[in-house]
């Protein structure tokens, strides 16, 4: 069973309620709730930690190396920003990273640091955002062969 890790950057946990005419209006422990019923369906193993500190976010994949964690989602929020500390950790760990963003960051002039050090960003659909992100890493972990799902049994000709 994969091993996944969403981080979510500042103000992440305010969803619902900051900006709702940008992210909607679903909560984090709703968009939580959500991801963690897709997690079951989809028999991965998902880590939600959230953070508005960058040192923190940097701590924690680290921390995500020692527990072999397999591959890393982020909304790194406004780490988009100046995250230099983290594009550099992101750099150094082993495991594959899909950033993702609830609104089309090109379309709202920003660009993201961090982005070079990512497999793949998913970004202007909502939380679905989030699902896209997912299915996208799962998807790259199988084709690399690094799943920790065991492989299917070849059948004996007999």
């Amino acid at each position: 069973m994969p091993k996944l890790l969403l981080i979510q950057g500042p103000n992440m946990s305010y969803l619902g309620r900051r900006q709702p005419e940008l992210y909607g209006r679903t909560t984090a422990a709703e968009l939580d709730e959500m991801l963690r019923e897709h997690a079951r369906a989809a028999k991965y193993r998902l880590d939600i930690f959230y953070t508005h500190g960058e040192s923190e976010a940097i701590e924690r994949l680290y921390r995500a190396v020692d527990e072999k964690l397999d591959g890393l989602v982020m909304n790194p929020a406004a780490f988009l920003f100046a995250g230099y500390a983290l594009r550099d950790c992101l750099r150094a760990v082993p495991f594959p990273y899909v950033e993702v963003h609830m609104t089309n960051i090109e379309k709202r002039g920003l660009h993201s640091i961090l982005a070079e050090t990512a497999v793949g960003m998913v970004a202007g659909f909502g939380i679905r955002s989030y699902f896209l992100g997912i299915e996208a890493l799962l998807g790259h972990l199988g084709a690399q062969g690094k799943s920790r799902a065991a492989p299917a049994r070849k059948r004996r000709r007999a």
